[in-house]
C-alpha cells in the first residue's frame, strides 16, 4: 500500500525574530505522522498567504521565494522515489533524513532476535521456563532457514517485514518444516514478539501483523474419567518408584497444579484459608498469576505421606518430584499396569482436575478458572466443552425446570377455570 504523503509550507509565528521576520517551515506528513524542517527562508507575516501556503503577490521577491519553495517540494518527491528504489520504508522520518543527508541506519532482524533470546536465557528459572526459551530458539532457527529459502540471504532489514513476509513464513513452516496448524501459528506468535519489540522501540512505523490472521485449531484435551482415576488411586504397585510417581500425579489431579508448580512447592505454600481449612497459595510460573486452591483430602493425605521423606527434608520441598522426563516415562508404565489406554503424561493431571474432579461435580467455571490460575475464563471454557456428562446433567436440570413451569401454568389455568 502506498504511503499517504502531504507537504505543507507555513510561517512559524512562535519563532518570530525581533525584526518581525518569521521563519518558513516545511511540514511533511506521512500516514498521519509528521516532521518539520526549516526552509531557511524568512518573511514578514503580513506578506504570507496561509491559505495558499506561499508569499502573496507577483513581485520579483514573491516569484523568487515561491519558486524556491516549489524546488523544495520537488526534492521531497525525489527523496520519496529514492527511498522506494532503495527498498526502504517511506515515512516522515526517513524523508527528513534523506533531505538533510542523514544516512538511514538499517536495523537487521537477526541481531534483535538474538538479543531477545540472550536476555531470556538469563531469566530462565526467574521469569521464563527453559521450554519457553527453547521455543524461541527454534523459532529463530526456522526464521534463518526461511530467509535463505525465500530471499537467499542470512538476514533482513526489519523494515522489509510486511504482511506478505508473514504469509510466506507461515507457508514455509507448513510445507518445508511440515508444521501442523497449531505449531505454525505458535511460531508466528513467537515471531510477533520480536516485531512488537521493534514497534516499541520506534524502529518500525507499521505493524505487519495488523491485517494478519491465524487461528489455533481446538485440541481435544485428554483427561481421566472417574473409573480411571479410581483405578489409578487404588492400584497397589510393588515398585516404590511407580507408587511415588502415581502419588505425585494424583496430587496434581486433586490440585490442578502443573508439573513445574508442583515441583517448586514447599510447606510454606500451605496455609489456612478464610474457611479455616488448608489451602495452597502459589503463583503459576507460566503466567505469574495467583493460584489459591483448597487442599482436598486426597491431596492432603499425599502431603502427609511424604512429610518425613528424606528427599523432601533435604530439599525443603513439599513432595519428592522427579524430573518431568522421568515422571512421564514412569506414567506410561503406570498406564499399562492400570489398563489405561490413554497416553498418560503429567499434564493430563491438570486436565483431570478441571474436568472430572471439579466441573463434573458442579464446581462453577469461575472457581475452576481461578484455581487453575487462568488469565481468561475462555481458556477454562475449553474444558467445559468436552464434558458430555455435564451437558447431559445441565439439560436434565433444564427439563425439570421447564416441567415445573408447565405444571405451575396448568394449575394456574385450572384455578382460573374454577
Amino acid at each position: 500500500m502506498n504511503a499517504k504523503l502531504s507537504i505543507l509550507f507555513y510561517a512559524k509565528k512562535a519563532k518570530t525574530a525581533t525584526s518581525g521576520l518569521v521563519p518558513i517551515y516545511l511540514r511533511i506528513t506521512v500516514d498521519g505522522k509528521r516532521v518539520e524542517i526549516s526552509s531557511k527562508r524568512f518573511i514578514l507575516l503580513e506578506k504570507w498567504s496561509q491559505e495558499q501556503c506561499k508569499m502573496k503577490g507577483n513581485t520579483e521577491e514573491a516569484r523568487s521565494l515561491n519558486a524556491y519553495l516549489d524546488i523544495l517540494k520537488g526534492k521531497v518527491h525525489d527523496a520519496q522515489k529514492e527511498i522506494v528504489q532503495e527498498g526502504n520504508l517511506v515515512c516522515a522520518e526517513t524523508l527528513k533524513n534523506k533531505l538533510l543527508g542523514v544516512e538511514i541506519k538499517k536495523r537487521m532482524l537477526m541481531p534483535i532476535f538474538q538479543d531477545h533470546n540472550d536476555k531470556m536465557e538469563k531469566l530462565v528459572g526467574k521469569e521464563y521456563a527453559k521450554g519457553t526459551l527453547g521455543r524461541y530458539q527454534t523459532c529463530m532457527s526456522h526464521t534463518k532457514e526461511f530467509l535463505k529459502w525465500k530471499f537467499k540471504v542470512s538476514d533482513i532489514d526489519i523494515k522489509k517485514i510486511d504482511y506478505a513476509f508473514l504469509n510466506d513464513f507461515e507457508f514455509y513452516l507448513r510445507t518445508e518444516k511440515s508444521c501442523n496448524n497449531n505449531s505454525a501459528v505458535k511460531y508466528l506468535k513467537n515471531f510477533g514478539k520480536i516485531i512488537r519489540i521493534c514497534l516499541a522501540n520506534g524502529w518500525l512505523d507499521k505493524d505487519p501483523y495488523l491485517n494478519y490472521q491465524s487461528k489455533f485449531n481446538e485440541v481435544t484435551r485428554v483427561f481421566l474419567n472417574e473409573d480411571e482415576l479410581e483405578n489409578l488411586s487404588t492400584k497397589n504397585f510393588k515398585n516404590e518408584r511407580l507408587s511415588l510417581v502415581r502419588d505425585i500425579f494424583l496430587f496434581s489431579c486433586y490440585t490442578g497444579l502443573a508439573y513445574i508448580d508442583t515441583q517448586k512447592l514447599t510447606h510454606q505454600n500451605i496455609n489456612l484459608g478464610l474457611d479455616g481449612n488448608k489451602w495452597i497459595f502459589t503463583k503459576r510460573q507460566k503466567t505469574k498469576t495467583t493460584s489459591n486452591i483448597p487442599l482436598l483430602p486426597q491431596a492432603e493425605s499425599i502431603v502427609e505421606k511424604y512429610k518425613d521423606n528424606k528427599t523432601c527434608l533435604n530439599s525443603g520441598k513439599l513432595l519428592p518430584v522427579l524430573s518431568n522426563q522421568k515422571m512421564n516415562a514412569y506414567l506410561k508404565e503406570i498406564a499399562d499396569l492400570c489398563g489405561i489406554e490413554k497416553e498418560l503424561t503429567y499434564h493430563i493431571a491438570r486436565h483431570t482436575f478441571a474436568t472430572t474432579v471439579t466441573l463434573s461435580n458442579g464446581v462453577s467455571i469461575e472457581s475452576v478458572s481461578k484455581m487453575l490460575g487462568h488469565k481468561s475464563i475462555k481458556t477454562t471454557q475449553h474444558y467445559a466443552k468436552i464434558l458430555d456428562s455435564k451437558v447431559s446433567q445441565d439439560m436434565g436440570n433444564l427439563k425439570l425446570i421447564l416441567q415445573q413451569k408447565q405444571e405451575t401454568k396448568k394449575k394456574e389455568i385450572k384455578k382460573l377455570g374454577t
